[in-house]
């Protein structure tokens, strides 16, 4: 087994399509890259194939400002997948943090390369396990919600909720969720699923996507639940029949309509 110090050409490197930080900030890389330019403090830590088990964020940074070369560890100690995945998952969320989605693939990818626990992996990353736990639970929620919340829809505290309800339930708390539903919102109606109960939620803003061209219908009011949206959407239509009848334009019959309001209050 040798660990060697040395200094590398960029194009040496390959990046390991499987490490589990899987998106970067172009402006922290940009800084970064140029730090690097005057000190390179931390090398690299690279497999003699050139690739790379830690430092995959000093590579890209490297590689935006246009770096020659790079300091980097080379070890030839033997790694198991699992091992390689370890070490990535413990460096990237001890530096900057990894996105809440991000440490999902990487929890999962874990435990399914070693039949391991939660538990055994908290105690591994020196992290707490219901943290983990929390994480982890958007394995149970449908495909949905996994999309959500790899595009940053919603956090580990709200896919968590979500996961504690059937699957046949999830796809309704999803819609609470962006329709601007909170956590404490969430839970509760879990609660209430649990319980064999069936709750609305309550919320202050409605949008609600139309169509292909990016249009939408936005309700705001306190505590809006879904048979309110419908009793407004069906007196805004009725309103607005009876101003297309009489010829006027959007704008207009918007501005009849704040002054009916007004008059009304």
């Amino acid at each position: 087994m040798a660990t060697t110090l040395t200094s590398k050409p960029r194009v040496w490197f390959k990046p390991d399509p499987n490490q589990p930080r899987k998106s970067f900030d172009k402006d922290e890389l940009t800084a970064l890259g140029e730090s690097l330019k005057k000190k390179q403090l931390v090398p690299l830590l690279a497999r003699p194939d050139g690739m790379i088990t830690d430092g995959h964020r000093r590579y890209f940074a490297g590689e935006i400002v246009g770096l020659a070369q790079l300091d980097v560890i080379i070890t030839d100690e033997p790694m198991t997948p699992a091992q390689i995945k370890e070490t990535q998952l413990e460096t990237a969320m001890h530096r900057a943090d990894l996105k809440p989605y991000e440490q999902f693939i990487g929890f999962r990818d874990w435990l399914a390369l070693t039949g391991a626990t939660a538990k055994e992996l908290a105690a591994r990353i020196n992290r707490d396990q219901s943290t983990l736990v929390r994480i982890l639970s958007l394995s149970k929620c449908i495909q949905a919600v996994q999309q959500a919340a790899a595009d940053g829809k919603l956090g580990p505290s709200e896919w968590y909720a979500i996961s504690k309800v059937p699957e046949a339930e999830q796809q309704a708390m999803l819609a609470a969720k962006l329709a601007g539903a909170s956590r404490d919102q969430l839970e509760q109606r879990g609660r209430a699923l649990r319980n064999g109960q069936t709750p609305g939620i309550k919320v202050n803003r409605l949008k609600i996507p139309l169509g292909l061209q990016g249009r939408s219908v936005t309700i705001a009011g306190s505590n809006l639940g879904l048979d309110d949206a419908i009793e407004l959407l069906q007196d805004a239509l009725k309103s607005a029949r009876k101003a297309q009848g009489e010829n006027l334009d959007g704008k207009t019959w918007v501005q009849v309509m704040k002054q009916k309001t007004k008059a009304g209050a």
